[in-house]
């Protein structure tokens, strides 16, 4: 079963050196999450940003994504 991430992203800071992220829900379609957006784009905070800085990912439940580990940066 597939599942919508969808987050608010944007980097910040002298030289964008920080990342702001905010989890707004998981949703059941790709459709859902795209109304979701169309919610948020208008409300405090989040009309300060461009569309872009919404993320939806598309996940699969029970599986990991992280299978070959990660490099320190």
């Amino acid at each position: 079963m597939k599942v919508y991430l969808l987050q608010h992203w944007y980097s910040y800071g002298e030289d964008n050196e920080h990342d702001e992220v905010k989890l707004i829900g998981i949703f059941s379609s790709r459709e859902k999450a795209e109304d979701a957006v169309k919610r948020y784009i208008n409300l405090p905070g989040f009309c300060d940003f461009s569309e872009e800085c919404f993320y939806i990912g598309e996940h699969v439940l029970d599986e990991t994504e992280w299978k070959e580990g990660f490099i320190e940066c």
